[in-house]
């Protein structure tokens, strides 16, 4: 069962618009969003078509959005609408200050939530905070749109949350998973019923097996998603027609989600480990190629839900790998160039040791031949991209690990 007929319509059908719709939104916002028309410059919105075609655009990373909006307040010129025509103004940690808009489900909350079993009529606790951060206010959104009343309790209070739930029995429950396994544990030690609450959406805290089966054997079915402030619900949890979790995450409608290289906005093959990197088709914050820093990987083939996007495995650790070697900051994105002054090589991994009681870094490359003098000409380029000296290990293609690492730090913690 799902949200609408969009979840599960023929995948190149939702390309198109997709796209169609990113043109539009293009030419409406960027003669009112400055760092919009720079990250456009030289491109042709009518020639944005295709992922090939978005991926000639530059990235903007999340990490950058600080500065952006220190240059350029208050939201770094990446909106198209004056902060005096939203519906809320919101400061996340960084401080990263972000809009909320008019318009139902403005966050695409509705669907993660649908996916989670909430229906209409339903009353949804939202743990979610709405001091300040969007995290409140996004679940909110998606209820509203759905139908349900909401609960707006935020995190804490646990007895007065557990009165609450007495008093009006919610169905749903919205927020951490740690904090879900709080209320049940405090209720059961003060002999409280909070059987009511049979479905949960969580989010914004790991969700490792074994919590997810305490709260299943305790009544609770947990499907989480995967959302950030900016962004809103990236991706969600969805199960079989019988019930059971389906794996991975279904990319949520009106986003189009790409997987590149850390340090680079370079898509990589199906199947490898990624940064994510999202486009958000919304005309108020419109906000293209955002790179999250989260990694991620995309899934064969179709949910057997029956929902037709993409699927992502979830989110598997972050894509900021900036390291310091012998006083010197190590960049992704300097491995990323290295690899890319030699087409030979395909995944390059940094891998920094202790030798000696020195910092030492070795570069691993897959390359299909090693080829003369190979190994060493690539040492003389990440040295000159670097500046500092590296061995360089050749590989055989398909041989380093397929986690995202493009820089993985091996020396002692002490």
């Amino acid at each position: 069962m799902h949200f609408d007929k969009l979840e599960a319509r023929a995948p190149e059908l939702r390309e198109r618009a997709l796209f169609k719709d990113l043109r539009a939104i293009l030419r409406a916002t960027r003669p009112r969003a400055s760092a919009l028309r720079k990250q456009l410059q030289g491109i042709k919105i009518e020639e944005v078509k295709t992922r090939a075609d978005l991926a000639k655009i530059p990235v903007v990373r999340k990490s950058d959005l600080v500065q952006l909006q220190g240059d350029d307040p208050p939201f770094g010129g990446l909106t198209a609408a004056k902060a005096s025509g939203m519906r809320r103004l919101l400061v996340s940690p960084g401080p990263i200050f972000e809009p909320d808009g008019h318009g139902k489900d403005w966050w695409g909350a509705a669907r993660a939530l649908y996916a989670a079993g909430v229906r209409r009529g339903d009353i949804l606790l939202n743990t979610f905070s709405y001091h300040l951060t969007p995290g409140g206010h996004i679940m909110e959104s998606g209820a509203t749109a759905i139908g349900c009343a909401v609960i707006p309790a935020g995190p804490g209070n646990t007895e007065q949350q557990i009165d609450a739930i007495r008093h009006y029995r919610p169905r749903a429950y919205c927020g951490t998973p740690d904090f879900l396994k709080i209320i049940l544990d405090k209720a059961a030690e003060l002999k409280r019923d909070v059987k009511s609450i049979e479905r949960a959406l969580v989010s914004g805290a790991a969700l490792p097996a074994s919590l997810r089966q305490e709260l299943e054997k305790r009544g609770v079915v947990v499907r989480q998603c995967y959302a950030t402030a900016e962004l809103g619900v990236i991706a969600y949890e969805t199960s079989t027609p019988r019930g059971a979790l389906n794996e991975g995450m279904v990319v949520n409608e009106h986003i189009i989600l790409e997987i590149v290289r850390p340090g680079t906005g370079d898509p990589v093959q199906p199947g490898e480990v990624g940064e994510v990197v999202v486009t958000r088709l919304n005309k108020d914050y419109p906000l293209l190629r955002l790179a999250t820093g989260d990694l991620s990987a995309l899934l064969p083939g179709k949910s057997p839900c029956g929902r037709t996007h993409l699927r992502i495995r979830g989110w598997m650790g972050r894509a900021d790998q900036t390291t310091k070697v012998k006083g010197m900051f190590v960049h992704p994105r300097q491995v990323a160039d290295v690899a890319a002054r030699h087409p030979e090589i395909g995944r390059a991994r940094l891998v920094v040791t202790r030798q000696k009681e020195q910092d030492a870094m070795t570069l691993h490359v897959e390359c299909a031949g090693t080829g003369d003098g190979l190994a060493a000409a690539i040492a003389d380029t990440l040295q000159s991209v670097t500046k500092l000296k590296g061995a360089v290990v050749v590989a055989k293609p398909g041989s380093l690990p397929n986690d995202g690492k493009v820089i993985a730090d091996e020396r002692p913690i002490s």
